[in-house]
């Protein structure tokens, strides 16, 4: 790809993978970023509610942003340099939070985000022990392509407008999204939600790129997509790297043409 292309590499992989061959197959593949799915330091472990001894050993599994598991990512990002969303239980009291890191090629933490929309509506679901994150931010990084401007949201965030509105509106030109759940065939609903991020990209004039777990967990279908709404990419069910090429002019020329979508 050209200068003008920011390549990011979608890591659909379970999380018994290691991490740090993953990064080292992104930078390989010529990625500058590398996203994991939503919650990798435990695959979105699910547990029974009223198993007290289960709920003990998954909230004993949290880390904290400066431990063990995520400096794995940190190591990962400097041996390779390239850009890193390590996605982790963040152990935090009085609930840890559901949480992604982006990390610099110096092994710096330069964006933190804890999921705000999470999925407390579903007792066996892990954002039900979770805390709520407060705020969504933006952080301009330096690439081959010249700096650029990262937004990171975890899988529910993307499913409400003020999420990528309120990325777009501090300038986010890339939005990266962990995720886990089915995108291409989720019960009666279909594909909506990579329909939904096309319109989200759409009417916040930004790239969107999702990171989800292959097949059995989820269903795959990692995907990418530009302000006008295409996708640039899908990834099919299994395990694997899919790569997309965000073209910076295009999403830089609709962000100034349509400036009127995204300021408002």
């Amino acid at each position: 790809m050209t200068a003008t292309h920011l390549t990011v590499a979608l890591a659909q992989y379970s999380a018994d993978r290691d991490s740090a061959l993953i990064v080292e197959e992104a930078r390989n593949a010529g990625a500058e970023i590398v996203v994991f799915p939503e919650m990798f330091s435990n695959g979105y472990a699910r547990f029974n509610p009223e198993d007290a001894a289960a709920f003990y050993r998954w909230r004993k599994g949290a880390h904290a942003s400066n431990g063990t598991f995520v400096k794995k990512f940190r190591d990962a990002a400097k041996n390779h340099q390239l850009y890193v969303v390590a996605t982790f239980l963040e152990d935090a009291d009085p609930k840890p939070f559901n949480s992604a890191l982006l990390i610099d090629p110096d092994g710096n933490g330069v964006l933190h985000h804890r999921k705000v929309h999470t999925c407390d509506f579903d007792s066996h679901s892990p954002d039900a022990a979770c805390g709520r994150g407060e705020r969504f931010d933006v952080v301009g990084i330096q690439t081959s392509a010249g700096p650029i401007n990262i937004g990171l949201m975890i899988c529910m965030d993307r499913e409400y407008p003020e999420a990528a509105r309120s990325l777009s509106g501090r300038g986010a030109e890339i939005i990266l999204a962990p995720n886990s759940c089915r995108l291409a065939a989720d019960g009666p609903y279909g594909d909506v939600r990579i329909a939904q991020a096309r319109g989200r990209a759409f009417e916040t004039v930004t790239g969107i790129a999702v990171a989800n777990y292959p097949v059995p967990l989820c269903d795959g279908h990692s995907f990418a997509v530009d302000p006008t709404g295409t996708v640039i990419v899908i990834a099919a069910d299994s395990p694997g790297l899919t790569i997309a090429a965000f073209d910076l002019e295009l999403i830089r020329r609709l962000r100034e043409e349509d400036h009127f979508r995204w300021r408002q």
